[in-house]
């Protein structure tokens, strides 16, 4: 059973799932027709918990399906954006992969954490505690990332955004690739993938989807949904894609 909330850390998701047997784990979710289970790119980082381990789930340009394990899993799910500057580490060194947070943070304070949670009544809320104190400590987030977020969000292009945002191309693409991982056209194409799921999902036809989600037509759409996503949009749509694993 999968489910989240909001977090008390801004703009973040906390999210719980139990899998109880194999091929599970972090990148699994429901079936997702062609890609079966993957996790599809939505601009996010996680900080994952499972017992007696803590990992980071980086920002994906691709369907994430990684060998399966079992278990329950929780995680907290930062906005686009956000998860470097509490991590401590640019998201394009994590791009497509999945690391043991002791590659990140000193083993020995890795260790302590992993015990605490596992030793947790509520694990989910002994991540999350995790997730606040690091941010505590360390420098806010720039906020104008989420204006860039923003603005690719509702389709502006990238050109119009550096414009709008006083930065030249280069260095919005600077900063993109520290922030999310990768160039903002790739943000651009990954949230707008995301809002066509959303649309299609709804039951709204594709051929709408495509022109409400941006996309030049429905066959633009297929494309871009086939490349990342790994499926179909009437795949992603019959088998709906579980959330909360990365």
């Amino acid at each position: 059973m999968y489910a989240e909330r909001a977090s008390r850390l801004r703009g973040a998701v906390v999210w719980s799932r139990d899998l109880p047997g194999p091929g599970s784990g972090p990148g699994f979710g429901d079936e997702s027709g062609g890609a079966r289970g993957a996790v599809l790119p939505d601009g996010c980082m996680d900080l994952l918990w499972t017992e007696g381990r803590l990992l980071v789930a980086g920002p994906d340009t691709r369907p994430f399906v990684p060998d399966g394990v079992s278990g329950g899993w929780a995680g907290v799910r930062f906005f686009p954006g956000t998860a470097p500057a509490y991590l401590g580490v640019p998201a394009n060194e994590l791009r497509d992969r999945r690391v043991e947070l002791t590659d990140l943070w000193p083993a020995s304070d890795v260790r302590r954490l992993t015990a605490r949670i596992d030793g947790a009544a509520d694990p989910v809320d002994a991540l999350e505690e995790v997730a606040l104190l690091r941010a505590a400590d360390a420098e806010p987030p720039d906020p104008l990332l989420r204006e860039v977020v923003a603005a690719l969000d509702a389709g502006r292009p990238v050109a119009g955004t550096a414009d709008g945002l006083g930065l030249s191309a280069r260095q919005l693409h600077r900063r993109s690739l520290a922030a999310f991982g990768y160039g903002p056209k790739t943000l651009a194409r990954v949230l707008r993938l995301q809002r066509a799921l959303a649309l299609a999902r709804d039951g709204v036809p594709f051929a709408e989807t495509a022109l409400r989600a941006g996309f030049a037509d429905q066959a633009h759409l297929a494309r871009d949904v086939r490349e990342l996503a790994g499926a179909t949009l009437g795949e992603l749509v019959a088998h709906r894609q579980g959330v909360g694993l990365r």
